[in-house]
């Protein structure tokens, strides 16, 4: 009998429209900005209007082509996102300057890449690859060549800079500066100037941001959800969150909506957590979704014990008490790690046609949207 009800936010409570735009935004910024990589072939601003944003996302994601292909690796978190799509036109950049700066770009590839070291491969590409074309599209293809899945696809990135650059490296990973580089700048497009200092500890880098934090979709009325919640509560389920969000992204867009005091705040699990987890244990990172620990944190409480959630036996005792709700295979992955339920909403990127997907894992739960998780209880 099902006791706990853990959800995820994006693609299930909010739209994810905006984060693949404050995604696809961070990627263009950080190839064509000057105080970047600052590439021909496009012009940063920092105020697009949303006729330019809809052009962005459509242009660095190649018709959703590659962030489609992203997320059915298993990948769920708009930080490894962009650092994937910004890291490979990245090699392309050094396999292109190879002829003229072989040493320099081993040199590069090699060692951590921070906001200096991006300053130089500017300069490099300023003065001998002016004509370096940005390929978006070639990202799939060259991916797709490897079975990498999770969190393997970051660090396939220096398989990709060995075959086109010839450079035996490590450095492609999610505890590497370029990593961070990549989430500070994606936090700056979606937090706005006012918020993203509390979030990173910083202004932004290039002010003029205005966030999309105000602007968030909900999936479902909120009116229409928060009674459905409420009857979950009645009901005598505890009702908790495991979400790629950092705390600020979860609290404050759910907190207008009239829902975050519906679940319980011990229950509420974010990005932040996830982030402060890998710092404590450096060695069990990543544990972004696909891995549960978001999920088990959540079932755990955040008072406690990270070491006791991290070595806890799976799957857990008593797995048929809980219940996952997500949109995506990373959700899905979690939770049969832990031996749960898993209800699927068809509300994510790939809408109605990921039902095929959740039919074929056998996911316990398929529905349209999560509206219809009182049928689960009927």
């Amino acid at each position: 009998m099902i006791k706990t009800i853990l959800f995820d936010v994006d693609g299930v409570i909010l739209s994810e429209e905006r984060y693949f735009d404050a995604s696809a935004l961070t990627v263009w910024e950080m190839l064509h900005s000057d105080a970047y990589l600052g590439l021909g072939g496009d012009t940063f601003d920092p105020t697009p209007e949303e006729p330019v944003i809809r052009s962005v996302r459509e242009t660095v994601f190649a018709k959703d082509q590659v962030l489609t292909f992203i997320k059915s690796r298993g990948i769920n978190s708009n930080w490894d996102m962009v650092f994937l799509a910004f890291s490979y036109q990245l090699i392309r950049l050094c396999e292109k300057l190879q002829s003229v700066k072989s040493t320099e770009v081993k040199g590069l590839l090699s060692e951590q890449i921070d906001r200096d070291r991006l300053a130089e491969l500017r300069e490099w590409a300023k003065e001998y690859a002016a004509d370096f074309a940005i390929d978006y599209a070639a990202f799939t293809a060259d991916f797709a060549k490897g079975p990498a899945q999770k969190a393997e696809l970051l660090t396939y990135l220096n398989q990709i800079a060995k075959e086109r650059c010839g450079v035996e490296t490590s450095m492609f990973s999610r505890n590497s500066d370029l990593w961070t580089l990549c989430q500070e700048t994606f936090q700056e497009w979606y937090l706005g100037d006012l918020r993203v200092n509390a979030s990173i500890g910083r202004e932004s880098y290039q002010k003029g941001k205005k966030g999309f934090l105000s602007d968030e979709i909900p999936i479902v009325d909120p009116a229409k959800l928060r009674e459905i919640l409420l009857q979950l509560k009645q009901k005598g389920l505890v009702l908790g969150i495991g979400t790629g969000r950092p705390t600020i992204e979860t609290h404050v867009p759910l907190s207008e909506l009239h829902l975050l005091d519906l679940f319980d705040p011990n229950r509420v699990v974010s990005a932040s957590h996830v982030l402060e987890a890998e710092t404590a244990y450096p060695e069990q990172a990543p544990l972004a979704k696909p891995h549960p620990y978001c999920y088990l944190k959540g079932l755990a409480g955040l008072e406690s014990d990270d070491r006791a959630v991290l070595s806890q036996q799976l799957p857990i005792a008593n797995p048929d008490e809980v219940l996952i709700v997500g949109d995506s295979l990373a959700d899905y992955l979690a939770a049969r790690a832990i031996g749960c339920k898993f209800a699927a909403t068809l509300t994510g990127l790939s809408g109605q046609s990921a039902r095929a997907t959740f039919e074929k894992e056998r996911a316990d739960y398929i529905l349209n949207d999560v509206s219809e998780i009182l049928s689960i209880f009927a």
